[in-house]
């Protein structure tokens, strides 16, 4: 009976730390979207924020202020984005691409500039975020925080209620009053800065490590949870649980005797993302997104 406890708790642990990068990421990335503006550099988000947060914390010995770095440039990356997209009125696709490709090459760069290795560097043990009785990461329960706080941000509150207006009938809001283009800039920037939190949560708790290719894919799949949720963060936050417990459960299934014999790791490895996709393709065409979302405002 214990063996069974303890394979279930490590599978709801192996959850709780999927789950967080991806729930982080879509959430912010819906209040930029129901604001009229679209990230597509997420991916880039992440691996600038988790290298910062590696410098910082290595630096300094102290997680938090790590931490603080990883959001603070995911923040900063999102201020860049939303001034292109809702000042410049550019193509937000296109500023989102330029992200992608810029932690492409600064990443790795950075990596051997810093620290002289290629490939990856290690955080010091007085660099890690402490986890709750060894198990619970503090960021993961921030997250759950986080999606709650948001869904009631947009849905019950009146600042809510304008950022949404600004993704349907920007024209209207800017009719009655509303700065569009300051409440967009505010929504990239938040979108961001929880980026870069999913960013220092990879880096300094759940990898412990900086790699160039740490975001590994997740800033796309927090996309396609975006989709899955229908714009809503309490949906997102359960895609990140499906997702989550399905890369645990992935995990657990490679260390079963003799599983590796018969089935690839490679392919196996897949699991996660055919459920992903499986379940957006289900939502896609009952998903209703934001009128106006990408497109730049022009003021008539």
């Amino acid at each position: 009976m214990s063996s069974v406890m303890n394979v279930i708790i490590n599978l709801l642990v192996s959850t709780s730390y999927a789950m967080t990068p991806l729930t982080l990421t879509a959430v912010g990335e819906i209040v930029a979207e129901r604001a009229g503006i679209v990230n597509i550099g997420l991916e880039g988000m992440i691996s600038v924020s988790a290298l910062v947060s590696v410098a910082v914390a290595t630096y300094t010995l102290n997680p938090w202020l790590g931490v603080l770095a990883g959001v603070g440039a995911g923040a900063l990356i999102g201020l860049i984005h939303g001034l292109i997209s809702a000042y410049g009125k550019g193509a937000q696709i296109v500023s989102g691409v330029g992200i992608n490709i810029f932690a492409l090459g600064f990443v790795p760069y950075m990596i051997i500039a810093l620290w002289g290795v290629a490939g990856y560097k290690q955080v010091p043990e007085a660099g890690r975020v402490p986890r709750i009785a060894g198990l619970v990461s503090p960021i993961f329960i921030l997250c759950v925080l986080l999606a709650v706080f948001t869904h009631y941000l947009l849905f019950r509150t009146g600042f809510g209620l304008k950022l949404r207006a600004l993704g349907e009938e920007p024209q209207a809001a800017d009719t009655l009053g509303i700065h569009v283009e300051r409440l967009q800039l505010i929504a990239t920037v938040y979108g961001g800065a929880l980026a870069g939190l999913a960013g220092a949560f990879m880096s300094l708790d759940w990898l412990g490590t900086i790699t160039k290719e740490i975001a590994a894919g997740r800033g796309f799949i927090s996309l396609a949870l975006v989709v899955f949720s229908n714009w809503k963060p309490l949906l997102a936050l359960v895609g990140g649980v499906l997702f989550g417990s399905s890369w645990a459960v992935t995990e657990w299934f490679k260390i079963l005797p003799g599983v590796k014999d018969v089935i690839p790791v490679t392919l196996i490895n897949t699991l996660p993302y055919i459920v992903t996709l499986a379940a957006v393709a289900g939502i896609i065409g009952k998903a209703k997104p934001p009128r106006k979302s990408g497109v730049p405002y022009l003021r008539e």
